[in-house]
Order: C-alpha cells, then structure tokens, then sequence
C-alpha cells in the first residue's frame, strides 16, 4: 500500500522529538547513552541552525510527534578533482520512529534533500548508512565512497 508523505521544513517546536528521534537512531546503530548533556548541546545547536542556509532539517509529522526526520549540512571545503567546487553535502541521521516506518516516509525526506544540495550545487553528498536503509539509497544512486576514512578523538 502506497502512502502520501508531506514533508515540511523543522521548526522550533519540532526541536524536542528531533532529539527524541535522534536518540532512537542511536539506540538502533547500538550506541545508546544514558548521558543528558549530547542531549542538551543538540538543543542548542539545532535551535541555532534551524533556519541557517547551510542546513535542512526535514521532517514528517505522525499525529501525536514526528514520524521521521532527516538533516543535510553543505560544508565549504576546498575545490579539488573529485570535489570541483569544493561544495560537499552530508546527510546525518535519518530516522523513522517504528510505528511509522514502511510508508515511505525516509524515501521523500532524502527526496528533499536530495533536491535542497542540488538546489546548493553541491559536488558530492556523503552519508553513513545502517545495514537495513542501503537498499533506499543505492537506489537513490548513492554509491561507495571512493576515498577511505579514518578519524581522530581528542
């Protein structure tokens, strides 16, 4: 059964079940935490890039909270050969709360964003896909990264 997703822009009053949804994505990837304080330094953070040009926040409303959400960033790095204007995009964190998955709700939020970095002229968007969405964005066209990547924790 095919069904109708609106998608709309977060706003301020959206911030608390983005946090809630946020959390479930971790505790799907199994990387929990019973620590408050990420909690409360995403508060902010989202509050302050709501409506900044470098981000989108997409959501789905699900009748008593937010059904799904998803959030791209365009960071401004330096041109190069795989990177031409240096514009890169980054999906972070998809998510559907469970009782609202299977409606197609991840598939018209990366629609969006999708359109949102074209609409940007970004070079390439990046993303981390868990196990069960890679099929959504191989189809979508993402494809392996042609670089490795390791990274460093002060």
């Amino acid at each position: 059964m095919r069904h109708h997703t609106d998608v709309r822009q977060a706003v301020d009053g959206d911030v608390a079940e983005l946090i809630r949804l946020r959390a479930l994505l971790f505790e799907t990837l199994g990387n929990p935490s019973s620590d408050d304080q990420w909690r409360d330094n995403l508060a902010v953070v989202l509050k302050e890039q709501l409506a900044a040009d470098t981000m989108r926040i997409l959501v789905v409303d699900g009748g008593t909270g937010l059904a799904a959400c998803g959030i791209g960033i365009v960071e401004q790095r330096l041109p190069s050969p795989r990177l031409r204007n240096g514009r890169l995009g980054q999906v972070i964190g998809v998510v559907t709360d469970p009782a609202h998955r299977r409606r197609g709700h991840s598939r018209a939020i990366m629609n969006g964003l999708l359109d949102w970095f074209r609409e940007r002229d970004v070079a390439r968007v990046d993303l981390h896909a868990s196990h069960d969405a890679e099929p959504l964005y191989r189809e979508l066209g993402f494809v392996d990264h042609p670089e490795p990547a390791l990274y460093w924790r002060p």
